[in-house]
Parts: structure tokens; C-alpha cells; sequence
């Protein structure tokens, strides 16, 4: 499995560095002059929020509000800078958040914490996208291939989303928990009764807390509805004037991309050649398509160093409550992530 990444990797990189050399680095560049003081905005302003509501997104996932929001904001940032930085297919980041809030939350509800918010991210992504193509049909011209393509990607969205759902209710995620023991990720303290309990907290959760799974999918839902806002206002920027339904079109196509090559590290040369393609369908441009991925890779690096310093923070504050608490299911990721 880490050689089919690493073989990603590269052929990812490579096409980065094609797609680079064939439109152009003056190019590119041409399209970063007009920045200026916006650049500092743009990495953190419409980021913030986007973070925020999906950390909202999290706590609604918890049967109970058991962490303070603003260290869950912290434990969120940090596991999406491990996400973003390790090529672990989008979700080596989860076991890390699961390990900072260890102390506030047992395992049994943790872990089910964030395979529910993912899942409800998840969700809400296929709304946005099912939002983005009602858009898009006024947009794009009939019978265009970008448009046929995300409909098939819907499709497939959905169906996944809705197999995940069930493995969930029908109890097929708590051996999940026992696979990681007998791997040796959890510490000699963890019990097996914590990891029998998850499948309880699965089925609980989906049939008795309707209203926090609402909750949990609509603030995801309005974090990507903040990814609008975020291209609208790179886009302007760049000296593109487009209209909101366009930046919506946009944003929407570049997440079904991300869905799509979430196996791929940091989705690298995938993304760049999806974002081409979907400003070249546009009549965009590709120098302006690449100036446009670049921000948003110096958006994820940036907020990725803020997420390491959030895991050094709070493993530096938990550390001397976790040395004075008594033996409990403790999960001890930390060194291995």
C-alpha cells in the first residue's frame, strides 16, 4: 500500500511539473502580480470560518458535548495538517484527533465521533455538489463532458456515502477498534469493552440523534458553501471579475476532483489537472487556473504549520493531566503518527 502511494506521489509530481512547464511559470507569475496585500486575506480569512464551521460539524457528531469547542477547533487543526501532509489517503489525521482529546473523552466515543463528522462532511459535500451541477447547467453549455462527469461522480458519492452509513448502523465499524489493538496502535491500558461499546454509539447516534446528525451535516454544509466564498474572492484577486454562480461552479467541480482523488498524496497533480480542466471548460484559462491552486496550496501549508503547533500545544497541556489520571482506555498515536 505505501508503494502504490509512493508510485502517487511521483506520478503526481511529475504532472505538476508538466502542466508547469507547458503553460508557463511567467505565466503563472503574470497572474500573481495583482495579488499584493489581498494574499494574507486569502490564507486566512474565508480558511478561518471554513474551519470553524466544520469543527461545529465535529462537536454535533459527539452524543454528548464533552470537549471545549475551542479545543476541538485546536485538535481538528491539528489532525487536518496531518490529513494534508502524510500521505495517508485523507485520513491518518483522524486517530491523531481521537489522541488529543483523549483525556476529556473515552475511546468509545471518540473514535465514532470522527468517523461520524467525516461521514456527515462527507454528506454535505454531496448536497454542494448536487447544488453545483443545478448551477452549472445554466453555465456550462449542454452536453458538456465536465458536467456529465460530475453527475457521475454525484453517483457515486452518494452511493458510497450510503454503503458507509450502513456498515455503521448494522455494526460492522466496532472491530475497528480490536484490528488497531492487535496492530499495537493503542496502549497496554486500552480495554476490549471499549472497543464492544462502538458499535452501540454508531447505531445510538444514527436512530436516536436526529437532530445532531442534522446539525453535524449543515454546519459541514456551510463550510463548503464558505469554499465559495473562498474561490469568489481568489478569483477576484486574480483580476478574474466572475460572477458568484461561476466561483460556485467552480469550487463545487475542484471538490468533486478532491473526492475523486482522495487516494492520491495531497491530491497532487490531481487536483491541479481537474482545476485546467474546469476553468478551461469555463473559457478561464489555465495560467489562471494553476495561479489559483497554487493559493490554495499555500492556504493548506499555512494553516497545516498552524495545525502542528496546535498538536504540540495540546499534547504540551495534556500531558501532565494524562500522567495524573487513573488507568482508562488510552489511545497512543501520538509516536506513531
Amino acid at each position: 500500500m505505501r508503494g502504490i502511494r509512493l508510485l502517487l506521489l511521483i506520478v503526481g509530481s511529475a504532472l505538476c511539473l508538466a502542466l508547469f512547464w507547458r503553460i508557463g511559470p511567467s505565466a503563472v507569475a503574470a497572474a500573481f502580480t495583482a495579488l499584493s496585500w489581498w494574499l494574507p486575506l486569502l490564507l486566512l480569512f474565508p480558511a478561518c470560518l471554513m474551519t470553524g464551521c466544520d469543527t461545529l460539524g465535529w462537536r454535533w457528531a459527539f452524543r454528548r458535548d464533552r470537549v471545549r469547542l475551542g479545543k476541538l477547533f485546536l485538535a481538528r487543526l491539528a489532525g487536518e495538517a496531518v490529513n494534508v501532509t502524510t500521505p495517508t489517503a485523507s485520513v491518518g489525521g483522524e486517530p491523531v484527533k481521537v489522541w488529543l482529546i483523549r483525556a476529556e473523552v473515552p475511546l468509545a466515543e471518540s473514535l465514532p465521533s470522527v468517523v461520524i463528522a467525516k461521514t456527515t462532511s462527507t454528506i454535505a459535500q454531496a448536497l454542494f455538489l448536487l447544488v453545483g451541477i443545478l448551477v452549472a447547467r445554466r453555465t456550462l453549455p449542454t452536453g458538456s463532458g465536465l458536467l456529465l462527469g460530475m453527475q457521475w461522480l454525484l453517483g457515486l458519492e452518494c452511493l458510497a456515502t450510503a454503503g458507509f452509513v450502513a456498515v455503521q448502523v448494522l455494526g460492522g465499524t466496532g472491530g475497528l477498534g480490536r484490528i488497531l489493538q492487535r496492530l499495537g496502535l493503542f496502549g497496554a491500558g486500552g480495554r476490549p469493552s471499549a472497543f464492544g461499546r462502538i458499535d452501540q454509539e454508531f447505531a445510538h447516534f444514527y436512530r436516536h440523534e436526529p437532530r445532531r446528525l442534522a446539525l453535524s451535516i449543515g454546519w459541514h454544509f456551510g463550510g463548503w458553501l464558505l469554499g465559495v466564498l473562498e474561490t469568489y474572492l481568489i478569483l477576484q484577486a486574480l483580476g478574474v471579475p466572475v460572477p458568484l454562480a461561476t466561483a460556485a461552479v467552480v469550487d463545487v467541480f475542484g471538490a468533486g476532483v478532491g473526492f475523486a482523488a482522495f487516494f492520491v498524496p495531497a491530491r497532487l497533480g490531481a487536483q491541479e489537472a481537474g482545476d485546467i480542466a474546469i476553468f478551461t471548460a469555463l473559457g478561464l484559462g489555465a495560467p489562471v487556473a494553476l495561479a489559483f491552486t497554487l493559493i490554495r496550496r499555500l492556504r493548506e501549508a499555512v494553516w497545516a504549520g498552524l495545525g502542528y503547533l496546535a498538536f504540540v500545544s495540546l499534547q504540551r497541556s495534556a500531558a501532565p493531566s494524562a500522567a495524573a489520571a487513573s488507568p482508562a482506555p488510552v489511545v497512543a498515536l501520538g509516536p506513531e503518527v
